[in-house]
């Protein structure tokens, strides 16, 4: 399998998803297996796992019914809303395909024509923008899912986990630091951890809104330029995710790992 545009440097672990909370309208009670896939998204492989950029969080359910893929990165909202523009934002965020040097003119000429992408850009050049590892990152669904009850009953949900041992980040003199002794320091901490015994863990929260009474929010819950506030939509518990086992080979089980969103299995 060639490699990606995005996300670039991998790293996939075993994991157990346990759903423990009664929210049984939505989602069974039940443990399941997953793996999950952490990565950066815009430069190259083997590029320091400091630098500036967003960080690809995908889990694949193995269920009775088939695989469900929960794609998404450690931030709740994305670049740009229209999918259409997807391919001309990632060439504007890669290296120019003549000096194959990231130029920031670049970056910074095609998303002035696009202001929602400023929500995006507060949480990449804040605090948050360096996660300090993979063990104390965020992640987020991103995109509005439609989950169908035993009712019939749909749904709008928004996916969020949680990490446990909560989140902790890297300033830019520290980043600089790090990524100079391991430019690989993210993906040895998760391992050495799993490999000790001190597995990560994430609670996995939902929100939740009735497509019947989505005129009455002043945004569109469809819009991934747009958070949900949860003043007024608060995070639903749903389960908790241990990463408990390495994978056993990178390149059968990591690399040959895809991911189909457009798949929609019942849980059962």
């Amino acid at each position: 399998m060639p490699e990606d545009l995005v996300p670039k440097g991998s790293l996939g672990s075993l994991m157990t998803f346990l759903n423990s909370h009664a929210l049984i309208s939505f989602v069974p009670q039940v443990s399941r297996p997953v793996i999950v896939r952490f990565s950066t998204v815009i430069h190259e492989r083997g590029s320091p796992g400091t630098l500036r950029d967003p960080r690809g969080f995908a889990v694949k359910f193995y269920t009775r019914e088939g695989n469900f893929d929960l794609v998404g990165n450690n931030f709740p909202v994305f670049f740009v809303r229209d999918g259409m523009k997807f391919p001309d934002m990632v060439h504007a965020l890669k290296s120019n395909p003549k000096s194959h040097i990231q130029e920031n003119w670049g970056i910074v000429d095609f998303f002035s024509h696009y202001p929602e992408s400023l929500h995006m850009f507060t949480f990449l050049f804040d605090d948050l923008g360096v996660p300090q590892d993979y063990r104390h990152m965020e992640g987020s669904g991103v995109n509005t899912y439609t989950l169908i009850n035993k009712a019939g009953k749909a749904n709008y949900v928004k996916f969020h986990w949680k990490p446990t041992y909560g989140v902790k980040c890297l300033l830019e003199e520290e980043a600089i630091k790090v990524g100079g002794a391991n430019h690989s320091h993210a993906t040895q901490d998760l391992y050495d951890s799993i490999a000790a015994g001190n597995y990560p863990e994430w609670k996995l929260f939902i929100q939740t809104i009735d497509p019947d009474h989505e005129d009455r929010f002043d945004f569109d819950p469809l819009d991934v330029t747009k958070t949900w506030p949860e003043d007024i939509l608060p995070l639903l518990p749903v389960g908790r995710l241990v990463l408990n086992k390495n994978i056993d080979y990178f390149f059968a089980e990591n690399e040959h790992l895809a991911f189909c969103p457009a798949i929609i299995v019942p849980l059962r």
